[in-house]
């Protein structure tokens, strides 16, 4: 008697290349929202020590050029879906990362949505909610057309599903 092994690997399908991009944009706002306050201390500050400041602003330029240069990169190396007839599988994170499987019989709601960054990057979101304590998955940066036909395909299997999502 042999028993069925069970492989786990990546979901397939990578998120759009443009998701780079949207990623760079959002830690760009970020960080110039955090180059204010900077710029208050100093015009705020009647010494004007110009050691202090130089310290900091180098601690935020180079943490700054880190995370704009490597997050994106890394976010998109990680980040992976696919959807099969029998599940929805997500890859995610950078630094923390997670990977999550729901299967169809679960899905409960498939929700796309588009921010106006994301409009600007011809981007969407899928959610899908199940019955679980976890919460939804998530697929963030998938090309507009892509989760339009993925909220099709789901919404299709989900329909056929004899299960009750619970």
């Amino acid at each position: 008697m042999t028993a069925d092994v069970v492989r786990l690997r990546p979901p397939m399908h990578r998120v759009s290349s443009r998701a780079v991009w949207y990623w760079t944009t959002r830690a760009a706002v970020m960080w110039i929202a955090l180059l204010v306050p900077q710029v208050i201390w100093w015009f705020a500050d009647s010494d004007r020590r110009a050691l202090p400041h130089l310290i900091v602003a180098v601690v935020w330029l180079v943490l700054a050029a880190v995370h704009m240069v490597v997050m994106p990169q890394w976010r998109y190396r990680v980040h992976r879906w696919e959807a099969t007839d029998t599940a929805v599988y997500t890859q995610t994170g950078w630094l923390n990362q997670e990977r999550r499987i729901a299967p169809i019989s679960r899905v409960q709601t498939v929700d796309s949505e588009r921010g106006p960054i994301e409009q600007l990057f011809k981007l969407a979101n899928v959610t899908v909610t199940t019955a679980s304590a976890a919460g939804p998955i998530k697929i963030d940066g998938l090309a507009a057309r892509d989760a339009d036909q993925l909220v099709a395909d789901l919404t299709t299997r989900v329909g056929q599903t004899t299960g009750d999502a619970t």
